[in-house]
């Protein structure tokens, strides 16, 4: 019966090759250590294990940035465990540092600062990261990206909550149309995935909402015209009544 080896791991790391040297299989171990905490999301001992592990010249980081992208912001002053608030804005700091330095991955990076972006609420922030690098390449031949970009741009495009004018006649608050501007960029991005990627869905799919969008805004400036229009008539008929009583009046005077 052959004998158990002794040097078993839990992870498979960047290199596979089994290690020969005692410090290699400590790294080996740790390395296990810090994977193992961070999916049981005992974020403060995984970030110790990977703050050892950075130091060794076996360890490539910008090689395994997604996992240290989770202890990032972990354990310091201000900072919360949780990856809300000021984490978030470490770990995008960290991420545009990394797409500086690890141009391989910077397409990968650059999703995840878009998303953290998202996560953070500010959707301005990310749709000027994407329009920074999307016009150059690789990041233009990105479907993922210009779908992130479309989706953006709608959701920017949406009226405000609280945007609605109170209705003079009815009492009621009338509806703020969609930003046409937006609108069009969103289709625009959404297009580009869709020629770069026809099989995606999500593309697709928003795609034929958009002219829904944009006709309730048409329809809402055409009954605005309208509106302001009645309200010409209005102010001009309420004039020539007045011109007629005044002379109606004088002609009372002259009689007398």
């Amino acid at each position: 019966m052959p004998a158990a080896n002794p040097h078993t791991f839990l992870f498979s790391s960047l290199n596979n090759k089994p290690p020969r040297t005692a410090r290699k299989v400590h790294l080996r171990r740790l390395y296990d250590v810090f994977q193992l905490t961070l999916q049981r999301g005992d974020l403060p001992r995984a970030r110790r294990a990977w703050a050892i592990l950075v130091r060794c010249k076996e360890v490539s980081w910008r090689d395994m940035w997604r996992s240290s992208l989770a202890v990032v912001g972990v354990g310091d002053a201000g900072m919360d465990a949780d990856g809300t608030g000021a984490a978030k804005e470490k770990r995008v700091e960290f991420l545009r540092v990394l797409l500086l330095q690890h141009p391989e991955e910077r397409e990968g990076i650059l999703q995840e600062m878009v998303l953290l972006l998202i996560m953070s609420g500010k959707h301005r922030e990310a749709l000027d990261e994407l329009e920074l690098y999307l016009p150059s390449f690789p990041f233009q031949d990105n479907p993922v990206l210009h779908i992130y970009a479309g989706l953006i741009c709608l959701y920017l495009a949406q009226p405000e909550p609280d945007a609605g004018t109170p209705d003079e006649k009815s009492g009621t608050d009338t509806d703020v149309p969609f930003n046409p501007i937006l609108l069009r960029d969103a289709q625009g991005h959404l297009e580009r995935a869709k020629l770069l990627d026809p099989e995606n869905v999500v593309a697709q799919a928003f795609l034929e909402k958009i002219p829904s969008f944009a006709l309730g805004s048409q329809q809402l400036k055409t009954l605005d015209d309208a509106s302001d229009d009645e309200d010409d008539e209005d102010e001009n008929s309420m004039e020539v009544d007045g011109d007629r009583d005044d002379e109606a009046q004088r002609r009372k005077r002259i009689r007398t």
